[in-house]
């Protein structure tokens, strides 16, 4: 039982520093908000866990990540909180759009609000600029991309 427990605080730790070395270092990889970032992002911890820049020796280190792994990486990649303004951004460039949300309770997200999380996490030159394009649903704000990811 306590191998168990001791097993289950090191996937803990492990998930926990792997998510905040993520985010320390995803404002790194330029241009932002691309799936070029993501991709450098990745080259760049694949190089530091001492697989080669070869594509063999990056696909090998995609494949020990695995599809969980990398899912929740690329999650914590592509999304903001801003606290300040209770909001959550999730801006994947292989989806369709942006989404804006509550960090607190659901409520109706007022656009200007939105315009303004838009602009401070440098997203507002990516997406469509005119509101009236924007859609509202519940206490999500869905915000298209202005081109497709490429």
């Amino acid at each position: 039982m306590a191998d168990m427990h001791a097993t289950n605080l090191q996937a803990t730790l492990v998930d926990f520093a792997i998510a905040e070395l993520v985010r320390q270092h995803r404002e790194s990889f330029q241009p932002l908000w691309t799936s070029e970032s993501w991709a450098k992002l990745l080259i760049w911890l694949s190089l530091n866990c001492g697989c080669s820049g070869e594509r063999e020796g990056l696909e090998a280190f995609a494949a020990a990540l695995g599809p969980i792994l990398t899912a929740r990486m690329r999650r914590t990649f592509f999304e903001r909180a801003l606290e300040d303004l209770d909001l959550q951004l999730m801006a994947d460039p292989a989806e369709q759009q942006v989404l804006v949300m509550p960090l607190g309770p659901a409520r109706p997200l007022p656009l200007d609000q939105v315009a303004q999380a838009l602009e401070r996490v440098g997203l507002r030159e990516r997406v469509v600029a005119d509101p009236s394009r924007w859609q509202s649903l519940d206490a999500v704000v869905a915000v298209p991309w202005s081109a497709p990811c490429a």
